[in-house]
């Protein structure tokens, strides 16, 4: 693959994250907003702080402008990044089309970017959490996050090793299911972290993670769809039709 074929899909791996980013948006705004504010008011109903702290950017501007900043900004950055990701991947992960490539780069980097490190340190609302152990959370969440990619890295190259002799079936069972039981010892060797405070609801709390896993899944969903589009128009072009039904090849 050339670098010009590399630059565009690079812009088109950032313009498909930002439309990926705009239909989180909505899923954030819709789903996640009210969670986050009704967790904020159960903070300030327990809090045992005197007087008013001063905000400096206010809730009405976090949930809207800063919002759509911080999602738009994020889709656009992970866009480019798994681009780049789909140029290493296309041809070297199965004989797909550019179109289910793009899918299923989307599907694996879901489950392994966020679903994996998600079964073991969730989201969490504010109010939820002690700000005394933040650094020790935000360390194990991406010490689950690298980990999770590089098994699934080393997941799939295990496939194709044995695929020649197991079958691409097998091959695959086996692979998926080595992933599973090293996940799976990360899982209960990783120290585990409770830190709801008494009394949160817990529908709430069920209610605010399960936003945060569907912003994520309408994400990843979202921006393999757009980008498989872009992706395959651009790596297998139709060819054009003139008025008389004969059919001209595109230009190179």
């Amino acid at each position: 693959m050339n670098s010009a074929t590399v630059r565009n899909l690079l812009v088109r791996g950032m313009l498909a994250g930002l439309a990926a980013g705009v239909l989180a948006l909505v899923v954030a705004y819709l789903l996640g907003e009210p969670t986050v504010d009704s967790a904020i008011g159960f903070e300030e109903a327990h809090s045992h702080a005197h007087g008013h702290e001063v905000e400096l950017v206010s809730r009405s501007l976090q949930s809207t402008a800063g919002l759509a900043t911080g999602v738009l900004v994020y889709g656009v950055s992970f866009g480019g990044i798994a681009a780049l990701a789909y140029c290493f991947a296309l041809g070297r992960v199965g004989r797909f089309s550019p179109r289910a490539t793009a899918l299923l780069l989307s599907g694996t980097a879901l489950l392994a970017v966020y679903v994996v490190p998600f079964l073991k340190y969730p989201a969490n609302p504010p109010s939820v959490g002690d700000p005394d152990t933040i650094g020790k959370r935000t360390a194990l969440y991406f010490l689950m996050m690298v980990l999770s990619v590089l098994l699934a890295v080393s997941a799939t190259l295990l496939g194709k090793r044995l695929a020649p002799s197991l079958g691409t079936w097998y091959a695959t069972v086996t692979a998926v299911a080595a992933f599973a039981v090293v996940i799976g010892l990360a899982y209960e060797f990783l120290p585990v972290i409770n830190e709801v405070p008494k009394g949160f609801p817990a529908t709430l709390l069920w209610r605010f993670r399960l936003s945060a896993l569907a912003i994520q899944t309408v994400l990843w969903a979202g921006f393999g769809l757009v980008f498989g589009e872009l992706a395959e128009r651009m790596l297998n072009p139709k060819p054009a039709t003139v008025a008389s039904g004969r059919t001209v090849p595109t230009a190179g």
